[in-house]
């Protein structure tokens, strides 16, 4: 079998099998290209493999060291699951993918704002002439805070996949997983007049998904005029969402299922909020925390 059509078949395997996304396929095809596409007419022999695969793989890796250690780790991970691949399928006796080094990733607080700043942003939807523009802007505000949305869940959002009775909408994430939100009830009742007005559209937007360009610059826009200090991007607001959550009493198990995490360890990265929440409850709570409080007399 030749290396292209090894690649070939391994990325029908994702889209089909594992239910990858247009946009997780194109990146896999991009990365594998780029690695291995100099030899992709080459036959993958049961002796030649190995020096062949790990030595386009080296060369890759090295063409990529001026990226950043999460993009060089995202394309080593594409690697690794090509590999495994052909090691499941036993096309090479060996899996390669435990060969391939991934750099270590700095962890990294995510960008969100407080609960002023949101309020701030707010108040940006009342200084506009343009009524059907401003609808339009705070819906895609509060449904990426309100509702913990990413930016092409938002953009997609059909008015099928919305329950006025039960305040939920349904979902459907990455790798296709489906989840149900639950809205807070200003943004359901906003929604509810919105589909009054909505004539026989498929989204929520009129008859065509919202382009994602468009709906980063709405959100970056909002954040200027409120006169945040850092740009705003809709994924802070899914971060803002997530932190408040948490830092308001929701558990982690609770926060996964909210943001449509596959794994727990996706939603960990909100914990950085627990060394101040936990500060303030042991002053709260434990006879040693608050030292003006008096003791009781024998």
């Amino acid at each position: 079998m030749t290396l292209y059509k090894a690649i070939d078949n391994y990325l029908k395997y994702m889209e089909i099998i594992k239910s990858s996304s247009p946009l997780t396929i194109k990146a896999y095809l991009k990365d594998l290209e780029q690695a291995l596409g100099p030899c992709k007419n080459d036959t993958i022999t049961a002796t030649g493999y190995q020096s062949l695969l790990l030595g386009l793989t080296r060369k890759a890796q090295m063409r990529w060291a001026p990226l950043s250690p999460a993009s060089r780790n995202r394309k080593a991970a594409t690697l690794k699951s090509f590999f495994a691949y052909l090691y499941a399928e036993k096309i090479t006796p060996k899996n390669l993918g435990l060969l391939v080094q991934a750099p270590q990733v700095p962890k990294r607080i995510p960008h969100f704002i407080s609960v002023d700043e949101v309020m701030a942003v707010l108040g940006t939807f009342e200084d506009s002439a343009n009524e059907a523009q401003e609808a339009r802007e705070k819906t895609l505000f509060l449904l990426l805070y309100g509702g913990g949305l990413r930016i092409s869940e938002a953009c997609s959002l059909k008015w099928s996949e919305y329950s006025p009775d039960s305040r939920s909408l349904r979902i459907k994430g990455k790798g296709a997983k489906e989840r149900v939100v639950i809205l807070p009830a200003g943004i359901n009742q906003r929604l509810k007049a919105l589909i009054k007005t909505s004539g026989k559209s498929e989204f929520i937007w009129g008859q065509e998904q919202l382009n994602t360009r468009t709906a980063y610059e709405m959100i970056r826009t909002r954040g200027a005029k409120a006169g945040l200090l850092k740009p705003l991007h809709p994924h802070a607001l899914r971060h803002s969402f997530a932190t408040h959550l948490l830092s308001s009493g929701a558990n982690l198990r609770t926060l996964q299922e909210l943001l449509g995490h596959e794994s727990l360890r996706a939603t960990e990265k909100y914990t950085h909020l627990g060394v101040d929440q936990l500060a303030r409850t042991m002053e709260k709570h434990h006879p040693f925390g608050n030292q003006k409080r008096t003791r009781s007399k024998p």
